[in-house]
């Protein structure tokens, strides 16, 4: 990796990777332990990191998110990370990778009022979809359809 040291990447994505974790992991203790075994993981294959394969951002959350699966698939915990929020994430993500964060501001002024508040409440205020429901008083179901609608005219407007 030319210049880029693995203490950049821990530098830029550790507050990043513990905002993806600490929502969907209950306990404090576990979050922090699956934190460190994330960045363990980057440092074992850090050497090996190919960026014409992919960003270090994409590379990092790969590693994060297969990382999470890998903890809820031994404890037998499924009901906190179901199929959608795998693909919200990575649609997200790649909003990130691609755009600098004004362009995201603007393109979250252009989402319609409920959206852009499902989108806030979510990723800034790491607020889980159920939760979120009931905050704006809507169904569990409603709120995964806005929200992926949202992700996509996100995407779209970025594009």
């Amino acid at each position: 990796m030319d210049a880029l040291t693995y203490e950049q990447v821990y530098q830029n994505y550790s507050k990043k990777i513990m905002s993806y974790i600490r929502p969907r992991i209950n306990n404090p203790a576990d979050a922090e332990d699956l934190h460190a075994t994330i960045f363990t993981k980057i440092f074992e294959k850090f050497a090996s990191f190919d960026q014409t394969k992919a960003s270090v951002s994409t590379w990092v959350y790969t590693i994060a998110r297969n990382t999470l699966i890998d903890f809820f698939r031994t404890r037998k915990i499924y009901d906190e990370l179901g199929d959608e929020d795998i693909v919200e994430e990575d649609a997200f993500q790649g909003i990130l990778d691609e755009e600098t964060l004004q362009e995201l501001t603007d393109a979250l002024k252009k989402l319609p009022q409920r959206e852009r508040d499902l989108i806030i409440l979510h990723y800034y205020n790491n607020m889980q979809l159920k939760e979120i429901a009931l905050k704006l008083h809507m169904s569990y179901s409603n709120c995964k359809l806005v929200h992926n609608k949202a992700l996509m005219k996100l995407h779209q407007y970025l594009a």
